[in-house]
């Protein structure tokens, strides 16, 4: 296996701020993040699935990534390890078509975060032998926030896709969960084995109540693992 140091890495409230969703208002993506921290988000990526001008781009992300200075919440650049690492962010989410997690430890270093999706149980087979510090499983229900050719797991999926990744890596892997999570479903998630939940739409869909929906959300997935007694 390739083994990496095991950044700690906080997944239960995993905000995802996507330009084709938010927007493109770099000051505004950053407040939105500032706000979200605020309300108790654990981790955030910048996602752009199509990236147009990548100068643009890292003035985005640098601006996000400013915004956060002093609140502890890491930034992560959805797929392109070459944006991570021009602005100095604390690393990359990968999916299974981009770069291999091998080679963006290789890049970025021994103390970057690597975050890796998860769709098939197969995939997570693989985790054994993969430098990375957390895996997301997704999608697990239906969203409009990113073309998904895949039909989503579903609750029973996402726990059997869990259980294959606690086999792969143990339970010092973050597992978390992705695509059409909100407020109604999340406790519904975690029970099901999920260690937090990533969002795009239940959390950054109304830029004004970020930090409010951000509370809302971390309140139920901290009670819902207090009930799995994984708190």
């Amino acid at each position: 296996m390739d083994t990496c140091p095991i950044v700690p890495v906080d997944l239960r409230l995993y905000g995802i701020l996507d330009v084709g969703v938010s927007g493109g208002d770099g000051a505004q993506l950053a407040r939105m993040a500032r706000d979200a921290a605020a309300g108790g988000c654990t981790l955030l990526q910048y996602r752009e699935k199509a990236v147009s001008n990548a100068r643009t781009s890292l003035e985005r992300i640098r601006a996000i990534h400013a915004a956060l200075a002093g609140t502890g919440v890491p930034l992560l650049v959805n797929d392109r390890v070459d944006l991570a690492l021009a602005a100095g962010v604390e690393g990359v989410h990968l999916g299974q078509e981009d770069l291999h997690p091998a080679d963006a430890r290789r890049l970025l270093g021994p103390k970057a975060i690597i975050g890796l999706t998860l769709k098939t149980g197969a995939q997570a087979d693989e985790l054994y032998r993969l430098p990375v510090n957390y895996a997301c499983i997704g999608g697990v229900f239906a969203t409009t926030s990113k073309v998904n050719p895949d039909p989503p797991v579903g609750l029973e999926g996402l726990a059997r896709i869990v259980f294959r990744a606690r086999l792969a890596r143990g339970a010092a892997l973050p597992v978390g969960a992705i695509a059409g999570i909100d407020r109604s479903n999340a406790a519904a998630v975690i029970g099901a084995g999920a260690d937090g939940i990533a969002l795009v739409s239940a959390l950054f869909g109304a830029p004004e109540v970020v930090e409010a929906r951000a509370r809302d959300l971390r309140g139920i997935v901290d009670g819902a693992l207090a009930a799995r007694g994984a708190a």
